[in-house]
């Protein structure tokens, strides 16, 4: 990332394995992931019917809007207090076109997450959109799924206690707890606003290797004209 920055913003070109050396020479270490607790809630119990893996970690099909892949982690905040984001990312574009935080970990966090899913796209929906989750209780429930039905998506679900089947969606959780500092975020107020604004650095700003060195929007804007 540091050498796609260097390229895009400064147009400097530097070999990654310099920008490691010199990284290792003045100490500059990238934060270690923690793991998800949610993960273990979500597997606590099944009270619901899951859907089969459609997806079967396809996440990159060339169309943007076609698969939507979602999830919920959380975050720390001022004196131990704790929040839940749940995301919804473009498994092609990387986008993440909407998201919800909430003190609450009910299943309406991933019911509203949805609704701004569904507005964000208005009455473009892909023919084949598909929208891809873990097997948690707020996946399966079925006012959740009901929705999803509605709005005219297939609802496709990984295995269980398989999250490789999810895996992009934990890598941009994975990327933005490694690059995003909340220690001094003493409210929800400030914790969202910090969110806000990591989220359209993430979509407008931060460019990825795999993504041919642009952004998610940029690259949506690629597909689209390609």
């Amino acid at each position: 990332m540091i050498k796609m920055r260097l390229e895009q913003l400064s147009h400097v070109v530097m070999n990654h394995k310099k920008i490691r050396r010199l990284m290792k020479k003045y100490n500059l270490v990238a934060t270690v992931r923690r793991a998800n607790p949610y993960r273990k809630m979500a597997k606590a119990t099944h009270e619901h019917a899951t859907c089969p893996n459609l997806l079967q970690r396809k996440f990159d099909q060339a169309e943007p809007d076609k698969v939507f892949l979602t999830d919920i982690t959380y975050l720390s905040y001022g004196s131990g207090q704790t929040a839940y984001l749940s995301v919804v990312k473009d498994g092609s574009t990387r986008q993440v076109p909407a998201h919800c935080l909430s003190t609450s970990l009910d299943v309406s966090l991933s019911i509203r997450t949805l609704d701004r899913l569904m507005e964000r796209l208005g009455d473009n929906l892909h023919p084949e959109a598909m929208i891809h989750s873990d097997q948690g209780i707020h996946y399966t429930h079925p006012t959740f799924r009901q929705k999803v039905s509605q709005a005219g998506f297939r609802q496709s679900m990984s295995r269980k206690g398989n999250c490789w089947d999810n895996a992009s969606m934990e890598s941009f959780f994975g990327h933005m707890k490694d690059e995003l500092d909340l220690s001094d975020c003493k409210t929800l107020e400030e914790l969202r606003n910090r969110v806000e604004e990591y989220i359209h650095y993430y979509n407008s700003a931060r460019y990825q290797w795999t993504l041919k060195k642009m952004t998610p929007d940029q690259y949506r804007s690629h597909l689209l004209t390609a």
